[in-house]
């Protein structure tokens, strides 16, 4: 696919030293790459910016992007007869959130809250949450370091697929005012998919975005938001989905986006290509976004890092910044 590309060069701690690669691409590109049906209307990009960058190749500079490694830490209390499971948790400042929930008040009298998990294909897990006394409230739900936001129904109920990050399984749903429930279950087939997460805050336009086996941008073999693919393929091998949770709707929601691969019923060999983009947009131009990636190791252990990207004036609305070492690439053997 014939695309023209501006570079970014990057300037900030580990930056240059992990070889992220930072590409911006203008809308007209961006529409090549990502499919006609984008509708890029609410995002336009002013002409004087069109007429004095089409012009040249001029290198354009970001600065001050700062990636760092997580520690491996934990607010969750999970069982230990495991060693294989490693939680972690995305740091404060990054994905600031209400401290956990007591479980000694975990229960009301009169209003007892409720929440069950099983597992279903392709390492996801059901959670079912009941608490009858907090329709319409906002929920947090913590699993293995990633944190994600959810708003109960007007009945006080919640059902959600979550991509599981530990095979004992370990999901605790927390409300503003402290009250919550606890619920696990064991996922006996996730060491059968790679799994990576993509996490951040508010309304920053990050994505995954994996190219399975030399796929192009807009074909067959391009997982994202806009082509997640299905549980069924993963399940026969044929390609990864792509799945996100959190509710968008809720005010500053914390959001998870996971991408999965099913490498041992792969039906292809070779790599599967993995970047996370931001679209510039109103909301986000000349700011500041941060996100934390998680993946897991092939021991079981989750590593994950922080990120910290300026994002460029809003002139430049409606381009893409694609970073595209920083969440490694998947190797697949053809089974």
């Amino acid at each position: 696919m014939s695309r023209k590309k501006q570079i970014l060069t990057a300037v900030g701690t580990l930056g240059c030293a992990l070889g992220i690669g930072f590409v911006m691409q203008n809308s007209e590109a961006a529409e090549k790459r990502y499919g006609p049906d984008q509708d890029m209307s609410a995002l336009p990009v002013p002409q004087d910016y069109v007429t004095k960058n089409s012009a040249s190749n001029a290198l354009l500079t970001v600065e001050a992007i700062t990636l760092t490694s997580g520690e491996l830490s934990s607010d969750v209390a999970l069982p230990t007869t495991d060693s294989r499971i490693t939680t972690v948790s995305a740091p404060r400042s990054v994905l600031a959130e209400p401290a956990m929930p007591d479980t000694a008040k975990i229960k009301r009298p009169g209003c007892a809250i409720t929440a069950d998990a099983r597992p279903v294909a392709t390492a996801m897990v059901e959670l079912q949450l009941d608490a009858p006394c907090l329709p319409n409230e906002r929920i947090t739900v913590h699993h293995n370091g990633m944190i994600f936001t959810e708003t109960t129904s007007a009945t006080g109920s919640l059902s959600v697929q979550v991509p599981a990050l530990a095979r004992d399984a370990v999901f605790v749903m927390a409300f503003t005012n402290g009250d919550g429930a606890v619920a696990q279950t064991t996922v006996e087939d996730l060491s059968d998919f790679d799994r990576v997460v993509l996490q951040w805050k508010g309304d920053t336009g990050f994505q995954i975005h994996a190219r399975e086996f030399g796929a192009d941008y807009g074909t067959a073999g391009h997982v994202w938001s806009g082509a997640p693919g299905d549980m069924a393929a993963t399940v026969v091998g044929t390609g990864g989905m792509l799945t996100r949770n959190g509710d968008t709707m809720a005010a500053d929601p914390l959001l998870a986006e996971v991408y999965t691969f099913p490498k041992n019923a792969a039906v292809g060999s070779g790599d599967v290509a993995l970047s996370v983009e931001t679209e510039i947009s109103a909301s986000n131009c000349g700011v500041e976004i941060e996100a934390q990636t998680l993946e897991i190791d092939s021991g079981g252990r989750i590593k994950t890092q922080n990120l910290t990207l300026p994002v460029p004036d809003c002139d430049a609305v409606g381009s893409f910044l694609v970073l595209n070492n920083l969440l490694q690439d998947l190797k697949v053997a053809q089974n």
